[in-house]
C-alpha cells in the first residue's frame, strides 16, 4: 500500500486546510492512520491518529479543538480538517500507516508506510 498526501498551501492565521491522505489499497481492519509534522530544525511531531477498526480519533494536545480527523471508507482516504491555523502550525505533514493499531501510535518509529508529505505554511 502507498500513501499519497495532498491539501496543504499557504494561509493566513486563522485559516484553514484540509489535508488528505489517501492509500492506494486496502486499509486493514485495525489499521492506524495518523499524520505527522515536522517543522524546520525540529523533530518529527505527532498530530493526530485514526484507528481503523473502532473509528477512535487522537489529536496531540496543541491541536485539540482546531483540527479534526476523519475517514472515507469507499476512497481509503483519511483527511485532516485544520481550522484556526497559527504560524506554529507551519510545517511538512506527513501521513503514515501501520496494519494494527498500537498504543504507541504517536510515535514515528512505529510505521513503515508514510506518504510523501504536503507542505502547510501559515503567515502572521
Amino acid at each position: 500500500v502507498q500513501l499519497q498526501a495532498s491539501g496543504g498551501g499557504l494561509v493566513q492565521t486563522g485559516g484553514s486546510l484540509r489535508l488528505s491522505c489517501a492509500a492506494s489499497g486496502r486499509i486493514s481492519g485495525n489499521a492506524a492512520m495518523v499524520w505527522f509534522r515536522q517543522a524546520p530544525g525540529k523533530e518529527r511531531q505527532f498530530v493526530s491518529g485514526f484507528r481503523w477498526g473502532n473509528g477512535g480519533t487522537y489529536y496531540a494536545d496543541s491541536v485539540k479543538g482546531r483540527f479534526t480527523i476523519s475517514r472515507d471508507n469507499a476512497k481509503n482516504t483519511v483527511y485532516l480538517r485544520m481550522v484556526s491555523l497559527k504560524p506554529e502550525d507551519t510545517a511538512v505533514y506527513f501521513c503514515a500507516m501501520r496494519p494494527l493499531w498500537t498504543t504507541n501510535y504517536y510515535r514515528p518509529y512505529e510505521y513503515d508506510t508514510w506518504g510523501q508529505g504536503t507542505e502547510v505554511t501559515v503567515s502572521s
